[in-house]
């Protein structure tokens, strides 16, 4: 299958953060590697599918902000990725909502690739 690795540090990056299986500095170094409008696609998909009434957002969103609070840098590519032009595209045609995490990032890494 096309574009694996990349895939699959999307996943590794997720997974991180939604259920906690990376610590913070193993998380940021993925991000670190991962191409900026990714890791903005993969911020703003965990900020709309956790919601501050999902009963989970505390967790993830708390993960998140220490990622972003003890490794400043990933907050700076993740806001260097959202100017790609991608990012517009999904943003106008796509909602962030609508698709579960594998289907989200089969969705961007295909086209960040492509």
């Amino acid at each position: 299958m096309a574009f694996e690795h990349e895939k699959q540090t999307a996943q590794r990056i997720l997974s991180g953060l939604q259920d906690a299986r990376l610590t913070t500095s193993q998380t940021a170094s993925l991000v670190a590697e991962a191409d900026p409008a990714l890791v903005y696609f993969l911020f703003a998909w965990l900020r709309a599918r956790y919601p501050s009434h999902h009963p989970d957002s505390d967790g993830v969103l708390g993960r998140l902000g220490a990622l972003c609070t003890e490794f400043p840098s990933a907050a700076k590519r993740a806001h260097k990725g959202q100017a790609d032009s991608i990012v517009a595209w999904f943003e106008e045609g796509h909602s962030y909502r609508d698709y579960t995490g594998a289907a989200f990032i089969e969705l961007v890494v295909d086209k960040l690739e492509s």
